[in-house]
């Protein structure tokens, strides 16, 4: 690992803590955790997606993250006393490794080269959760919604979707946004007109990447890029 900056790989997460893990299949929409229990063990997705879900006293939700493979949940478990400050679901059918408090601490503890990567994971997830919180805070529900768009199908830098789109409603996406349903539906009918998501016969939506390329322009409302928008010769 390099000493100038603290990286996070999830296969190296694995490898440490080997055997001391057990595997677990979820079923769809299954809960993993809820939110006030006894927080004892973090979570690494294997396959599948989690979302993860806060509830306010007056019963409202809100879907805070959405998580895909190799990506962790429950670090909370190490804090003092700790519960649950969310509900953790699966999303499709998910197989998830558990590890219990008790082994993490070990590892931190007796292994320096686990620490070094139990905290690049940490700053990752803290740069991701400020990430979001900007993205709420500056841009507009439109965009918003693409870039939710563009992480659940996981676009990488070449544009192309790294996995199938996963099954969310469009009121599942407009809790994650943090607007309307309705404003969902205009906004996913506008993409579909632009060229930015399909739908196919079985109802799968497929998510293309000429939707990165119009998210990364500097714009309030999303355009189609120069290259979709030239007049046909």
């Amino acid at each position: 690992m390099s000493r100038q900056a603290l990286t996070f790989n999830s296969r190296t997460f694995t490898k440490k803590v080997g055997s001391q893990k057990t595997t677990r299949d979820y079923q769809d929409r299954q809960a993993i955790y809820s939110q006030g229990d006894a927080a004892n063990a973090m979570f690494q997705i294997q396959n599948g997606n989690v979302k993860l879900v806060v509830e306010s006293p007056r019963g409202k939700q809100a879907v805070i993250a959405v998580l895909g493979p190799g990506d962790m949940f429950g670090e909370g478990c190490l804090g003092v006393k700790a519960l649950r400050i969310s509900s953790a679901t699966a999303v499709e059918l998910s197989t998830i490794a558990c590890v219990k408090k008790a082994t993490l601490v070990r590892l931190i503890h007796n292994d320096p080269d686990f620490a070094k990567l139990f905290i690049s994971y940490l700053l990752a997830r803290m740069v991701r959760v400020e990430g979001d919180f900007t993205d709420r805070l500056f841009n507009f529900s439109e965009k918003r919604l693409a870039r939710i768009l563009l992480m659940l199908a996981n676009v990488g830098k070449d544009g192309k979707a790294q996995k199938p789109f996963p099954q969310f409603n469009q009121e599942q996406l407009a809790q994650m946004v943090g607007t309307t349903r309705s404003r969902v539906s205009h906004f996913m009918n506008k993409f579909r007109k632009l060229g930015f998501v399909e739908y196919q016969g079985n109802g799968a939506l497929t998510v293309h990447s000429h939707l990165l390329d119009a998210v990364l322009q500097e714009q309030p409302s999303l355009k189609p890029p120069p290259s979709l928008s030239r007049p046909k010769r």
